[in-house]
C-alpha cells in the first residue's frame, strides 16, 4: 500500500520562501508522476504543479515562475520550492501520485486525472 507524507509547511511572511517535501513509500517511485495540490478554506482543491517520472514539470499559472517542483528518486521524495509567497498562497498543501509508466510514451502529468494515495497535507500560512 502506497503512503505519502508531506512536510515543510509553516508560517512565512509575504515574499518569503518554504520548501515542501513529499516522501513516498510502498510503490515503485520512478514509475509515478507526483502532483502537488492545495486547498484553501471554502475553496476546492486545485492542482498547482506536477512532475512526471521522466522529470517533465508543469505548473498552474498562479504559481508559475515562483514555485519549482523537483524529485529525488533515490530518496523517493518530491519537493516543492515556494518562493515569493503571496497572501493568496495559504492553504493545505497535499501531494498525490499517478502511475505514468509507459516504455513508449509518457503522458504529461498535467493531463492525468487519477491521482491517488493522498498524503495528510501540510499547512502553509502567509502573514506579516
Amino acid at each position: 500500500q502506497a503512503h505519502l507524507v508531506e512536510a515543510g509547511g509553516g508560517l512565512v511572511q509575504p515574499g518569503g520562501s518554504l520548501r515542501l517535501s513529499c516522501a513516498a513509500s510502498g510503490l515503485r517511485f520512478d514509475w509515478y508522476a507526483i502532483g502537488w495540490f492545495r486547498q484553501a478554506p471554502g475553496n476546492e482543491r486545485k492542482r498547482i504543479s506536477c512532475i512526471n517520472s521522466d522529470g517533465q514539470t508543469y505548473y498552474a499559472d498562479s504559481v508559475q515562475g515562483r514555485f519549482t517542483i523537483s524529485r529525488d528518486n533515490a530518496k523517493n521524495t518530491v519537493y516543492l520550492q515556494m518562493n515569493s509567497l503571496k497572501p493568496e498562497d495559504p492553504a493545505v498543501y497535499s501531494c498525490a501520485v499517478v502511475n505514468d509508466y509507459n516504455p513508449l510514451f509518457i503522458t504529461a502529468c498535467w493531463d492525468l486525472a487519477d491521482y491517488g494515495y493522498w498524503g495528510q497535507g501540510t499547512q502553509v500560512t502567509v502573514s506579516s
